[in-house]
């Protein structure tokens, strides 16, 4: 905001500066030459300064704009600096388990059960409670659907699952062991997690699907582009998997994007998968 009426300011008062100084160097000028007290040729080198003095002036109001744009950007920079980042838990590496990103943590064989006991949680003090005592118990094999009017908590539970935020009350368990008590690494290794943005990278289609499981083969990587439903687009890439989908996957329609973030959760045959709002772009058939 502030830099926005820098802006304004220094724009508006540049542009008035600029005309009042015509107006006076033609005023006065004018005056003078009708006196005689100065030949015309006077107040036109005069008019002439004014035009070269235009360029000079503008950069001026320019560079002190970009400043406040620069000071601004480097107050946000400031602000993610400051940011709480998660403890990484001091394990000697002995102890720690191997994780395959590509297979899941422990056995990725066996699904992972999710339990919530008691769960109070808000986003911060003063806010109203998202959950309230909230109970519930979902076997290791299975799907289940959480339905709810926008706002209700929904991917609230996912970030609790993945640990994003932690409860006030009670405790949220997988495998049933707390969510707290696992290592971060290992939990998330075990967890797909779809969102419903979708995030597509620059970048090729094989890069986007290997974005969390590096060691897949080719082989996978087909396997999963057709239970995705993405072999059709992946016939009409020219390059194949190693066509670029731009920035963002300006290049693919929201449904395509979506297709692909539930690939690459695939490819990780996760032992737990979330998926948050993530065929809201797609068809019936899809």
């Amino acid at each position: 905001m502030r830099v926005a009426k820098w802006n304004a300011v220094a724009g508006l008062t540049a542009w008035l500066s600029i005309q009042v100084a015509f107006l006076a160097v033609l005023g006065v000028g004018g005056a003078r030459v009708a006196e005689g007290a100065i030949p015309v040729s006077t107040l036109v080198a005069f008019l002439l300064y004014l035009f070269y003095l235009l360029g000079p002036v503008g950069q001026l109001v320019q560079a002190a704009t970009q400043y406040q744009a620069g000071a601004a950007a480097i107050a946000r920079i400031g602000e993610v600096e400051r940011l709480a980042v998660e403890a990484a838990p001091a394990l000697a590496a002995s102890t720690l388990p191997v994780v395959d990103l590509r297979r899941g943590a422990l056995d990725p064989a066996e699904p992972a059960s999710v339990e919530f006991r008691d769960v109070v949680f808000r986003y911060r003090d003063g806010l109203p409670l998202v959950h309230c005592a909230v109970s519930f118990s979902l076997p290791p094999r299975g799907m289940t659907a959480f339905v709810g009017p926008s706002g209700a908590g929904k991917t609230t539970v996912f970030s609790l699952i993945e640990r994003f935020y932690e409860p006030e009350r009670g405790e949220v368990l997988v495998d049933g062991k707390d969510v707290r008590d696992w290592p971060l690494d290992e939990l998330r290794a075990s967890i797909g997690y779809v969102e419903q943005d979708a995030p597509v990278l620059a970048g090729t289609l094989r890069d986007n699907l290997r974005f969390a499981a590096p060691a897949a083969t080719d082989d996978e990587l087909h396997r999963a582009v057709a239970r995705t439903r993405l072999d059709g687009l992946l016939a009409r890439m020219p390059d194949g998997l190693d066509t670029l989908v731009g920035h963002r996957g300006s290049t693919l329609s929201g449904g395509e994007r979506q297709r692909i973030a539930i690939a690459r959760a695939l490819l990780r045959h996760p032992r737990l998968l979330l998926l948050d709002e993530a065929t809201s772009q797609l068809d019936a058939v899809n």
